[in-house]
């Protein structure tokens, strides 16, 4: 079911969204070559809990850690331990953060020391089709109009949509209705209500949109074995052009 979000739940998910921004902010400062990605989650699990949330990731379905560290040829779900970053890896983390029951959620691909113009390229890109598609995240349109914008966005600079793997409601629950595809066509799917609540989170690779899952049951990877990256905001649709609470 697709929910209405109230005024007081949107206040909430605003300061779920503010502890987001604020955690991936304080990540970016670490990252460097040789900290470990465990390292990056213990900060992360603290930062959250002092500043008044609780991990949306710890425990959902299973998940074993506070935040998804997926680096290079990892798309998402990447479970942090002692892999040292390397100097010219690309790494994303996605940080969901609770706050009285109601999620946030948000995700950022950073670079690590020097990478290379391509690595560079895809990120920027990754970010730019976010803003691109949430043009068309107004209340009247259709899934379809953001979809379908990110994906024009991404093909046109010479990259591939993952279709495996989709933007989502967020609210009471961390994965609600509905789904939202970064590719499709334009003028379809669920119309958009003003206080809907969705994570947008185009996920794009450098060559093949093809994926798998991982030999430990989490982390999805490219099929080519080239680089993704991941780009992701929660925001609540408007008249105008969305609010989004997690910047």
């Amino acid at each position: 079911m697709i929910t209405i979000k109230s005024e007081a739940e949107l206040d909430s998910m605003r300061a779920a969204g503010r502890i987001v921004a604020m955690v991936l902010k304080e990540l970016e400062k670490l990252i460097r070559p040789g900290i470990t990605t465990k390292e990056l989650d213990e900060f992360a699990e603290e930062y959250i809990i002092k500043n008044g949330g609780i991990p949306s990731f710890k425990g959902l379905y299973g998940y074993p850690a506070s935040i998804c560290t997926s680096v290079n040829d990892e798309v998402v779900h990447g479970i942090p331990g002692m892999r040292r970053l390397e100097d010219g890896d690309i790494i994303s983390i996605d940080v969901g953060v609770c706050v009285d029951g109601l999620h946030a959620d948000a995700a950022r691909t950073f670079a690590v020391g020097n990478i290379s113009d391509t690595a560079r390229f895809l990120i920027k890109v990754t970010e730019e089709s976010f803003f691109e598609g949430i043009k068309n995240a107004v209340a009247g349109k259709r899934v379809g109009d953001i979809s379908n914008s990110i994906q024009r966005y991404v093909e046109s600079r010479g990259f591939s949509v993952v279709r495996d793997l989709v933007g989502h409601g967020i609210g009471r629950k961390f994965h609600e209705l509905p789904q939202v595809p970064n590719f499709g066509k334009a003028g379809v799917g669920i119309r958009l209500i003003k206080n809907m609540t969705l994570a947008v989170e185009p996920m794009v690779n450098e060559g093949s949109y093809k994926v798998y899952t991982d030999k430990d049951g989490w982390t999805v990877k490219t099929l080519d074995g080239k680089l993704s990256a991941h780009y992701e905001n929660t925001i609540i649709i408007t008249e105008s052009l969305p609010e989004i609470i997690t910047l």
